[in-house]
């Protein structure tokens, strides 16, 4: 279908505060622009409490949102986009409020490490550093740790995928589900999607090389299932998955083929493609109809995921 008049405005709007194309500049300038764009407001929560917890190497800062209600709460680990280059704890803000009001959990936005600084894996064990941590800490945040998900958009969507395949190969934690939002999942830029997108639709062919240059430390790292997932040989014993895709997006294929992989390997898998909508829709939810349809939409699926706890 034709692009959504509301993601047009949008893009509209983003193109008019002038800040050039992350890939055209240093890793520094592409965060200091993010950090610089205006930002719609999530809803209120009953608390928000900024911390930091052990990473591998470092303090990993965290921001932890508590839904109103007694708890105790399912608990949702979640990583932000950006390209594992640029995005932090503020720019994540309202997708984790909207994921705590509508997911009725905790939600722990984690503040990994990024790259080119700190490359793969780095952000991966950091995101499952967090991950263990939260359920070993469930009860300090009034949280069930046997209902635990992971879950992030783009980059993020990527470490979620990431963070389940380790949990699975290391033993745990034991995670209930897995929200992928239009997630990396290869390094791969002669899909259908690349092709057709691959520029004017926010996020371009020419950004992800960027991202993924920064990301992998060696041509190697490509293969590897923790930078990505769809690399992996195994994907069962994964976690329930959402997938959800935008129509114009370059990751919009590989994130459909992840999709596919994990149904040919037993897992229950959900993958919904929002036509119309750009990349970054999701955290559109303000001003993007179906923005706040993907959003209700994986709200719906994490509260269905939380009432079977899991071992």
């Amino acid at each position: 279908m034709p692009l959504d008049p509301q993601a047009q405005a949008v893009m509209d709007a983003v193109a008019a505060l002038g800040f050039p194309a992350n890939h055209t500049v240093s890793p520094e300038e592409a965060r200091a622009n993010g950090r610089a764009r205006p930002r719609a407001a999530g809803p209120a929560v009953a608390n928000v409490q900024d911390r930091t917890i052990p990473g591998p190497d470092t303090e990993l800062p965290v921001r932890i949102y508590t839904p109103e209600g007694d708890g105790p709460f399912p608990i949702l680990a979640w990583f932000h986009g950006g390209g594992w280059v640029v995005g932090d704890l503020d720019s994540a803000d309202a997708t984790a409020r909207n994921l705590t009001v509508g997911g009725r959990c905790v939600v722990v936005s984690v503040d990994y490490r990024l790259a080119p600084d700190t490359k793969f894996p780095g952000p991966a064990e950091d995101c499952y550093v967090a991950t263990q941590w939260c359920a070993d800490h469930a009860a300090t945040l009034n949280a069930d740790p046997s209902r635990l998900a992971v879950g992030g958009d783009s980059a993020g969507g990527n470490l979620a995928a990431a963070v389940s395949l380790m949990a699975r190969d290391r033993g745990g934690p034991a995670i209930g589900f897995q929200l992928l939002v239009y997630p990396v999942t290869e390094r791969n830029f002669g899909t259908v999607s690349y092709t057709d997108n691959a520029d004017g639709y926010q996020l371009s062919r020419d950004g992800m090389i960027w991202y993924w240059d920064h990301y992998l430390a060696s041509d190697a790292d490509a293969s590897n299932p923790y930078a990505a997932p769809l690399q992996a040989g195994d994907l069962s014993h994964q976690p329930p998955a959402l997938v959800i895709t935008a129509e114009y997006d370059p990751l919009r294929d590989e994130g459909e083929a992840y999709a596919k992989a994990l149904e040919a390997a037993g897992v229950p898998t959900t993958c919904t493609r929002y036509d119309g909508m750009i990349h970054g829709f999701f955290g559109m939810a303000a001003a993007v109809d179906k923005g706040r349809q993907a959003v209700d939409q994986a709200a719906s699926l994490l509260r269905a995921a939380f009432s079977q706890p899991v071992a």
